[in-house]
């Protein structure tokens, strides 16, 4: 029933989507681009239905209160104090080794494009998460322009400057997304 609801709303927005075989897998850190609207979570949500993968997402822990807190809790939010001692990296480390299966989705900042604004470089986070938890990273797209969406591809991270090369690089290569990355870091 809840994928067909999924299916329904890819449907009914005009929007579609695209999977390349064989790129999930049981544990992962999935980005997305371009985030230009909620519309683009309600169709992540919707195609990690259709695929019945079970996702983690960072929130911080200030909306995890009164009757949003069990919605949160139900679309997998995960609860962040960002003045923790223990660092965001070190969290999803843990809850990667202790889950058989684990999906961390993450619209890293400077993904949000508002009217045709230049666009930050993306935060690196990410990355940074998946290669602690010796994870690949999974790029997921959705292409407001051409309505259409999907999971494009993977890697693994092994270094930060060429992955983000890499990543830039597919983006624009196979969905004609201009992901702006950080300048290389010594």
């Amino acid at each position: 029933m809840k994928k067909q609801l999924a299916k329904s709303i890819f449907k009914l927005s005009g929007w579609s989507y695209h999977i390349e075989p064989n790129i999930l897998e049981n544990k992962q850190v999935l980005i997305g681009f371009e985030h230009t609207s909620n519309m683009d979570a309600v169709l992540s949500l919707a195609l990690f239905e259709i695929l019945d993968i079970k996702i983690h997402t960072l929130i911080k822990k200030e909306l995890f209160k009164g009757p949003l807190k069990p919605l949160l809790e139900k679309i997998g939010g995960i609860p962040v104090d960002r003045k923790a001692s223990k660092d965001i990296v070190s969290q999803m480390v843990e809850l990667f080794e202790t889950h058989e299966s684990f999906n961390l989705v993450i619209a890293p900042e400077g993904t949000r494009a508002k009217n045709g604004e230049a666009r930050k470089p993306i935060r690196t986070g990410f990355w940074h998460i998946a290669k602690a938890a010796n994870v690949p990273i999974v790029m997921m797209y959705a292409n407001a322009k051409t309505k259409q969406g999907g999971i494009l591809g993977k890697i693994y991270p092994s270094d930060l400057n060429q992955d983000l090369q890499t990543i830039q690089r597919l983006y624009k290569e196979k969905v004609g997304l201009d992901v702006c990355i950080p300048e290389s870091k010594q």
